[in-house]
């Protein structure tokens, strides 16, 4: 054998590691594309859910309650609070309320009051799950 020059099995050794790390690259890639097709429909349904659930106003932890024009939970007798919604809001109704517009049902005063509260739900009262994902950038 010449010297300085690779020999012809150091060659074909290089050469084999080549291919074994394109075929690991392509499969890599494969992986990678096939756990992106999975993610999205995930995420598409996870958008989907968050416009779908539910906020009370107020929640369990304040039933009975009233709220005041800050969103706090009052008593009855309080001049100027709302009494409880009578219904829940979908968190897209919610999203937009959020956006300026007023919650179904309200008066303008009275929707501002609403997302006050809900802003100022805490985790584990009623709603805070729902509020806290529409939080999250989509």
């Amino acid at each position: 054998m010449k010297e300085g020059l690779p020999s012809e099995s150091s060659v074909e050794t290089d050469q084999n590691n080549g291919v074994v790390s394109r075929r690991r690259a392509l499969m890599m890639g494969a992986v990678t594309a096939s756990a992106v097709v999975s993610i999205k429909p995930a995420l598409a349904q996870t958008a989907g859910s968050v416009l779908n659930c539910e906020i009370p106003v107020p929640g369990n932890h304040a039933a009975g309650g009233y709220i005041a024009a800050d969103g706090s939970v009052v008593t009855s007798d309080t001049p100027g609070a709302f009494p409880a919604a009578g219904r829940n809001f979908t968190g897209e109704e919610v999203r937009r309320a959020m956006n300026g517009r007023t919650l179904p049902g309200t008066s303008p005063d009275q929707s501002q009051a609403y997302v006050n509260y809900i802003r100022r739900l805490q985790s584990g009262q009623s709603g805070f799950t729902c509020y806290a994902s529409l939080q999250m950038p989509r």
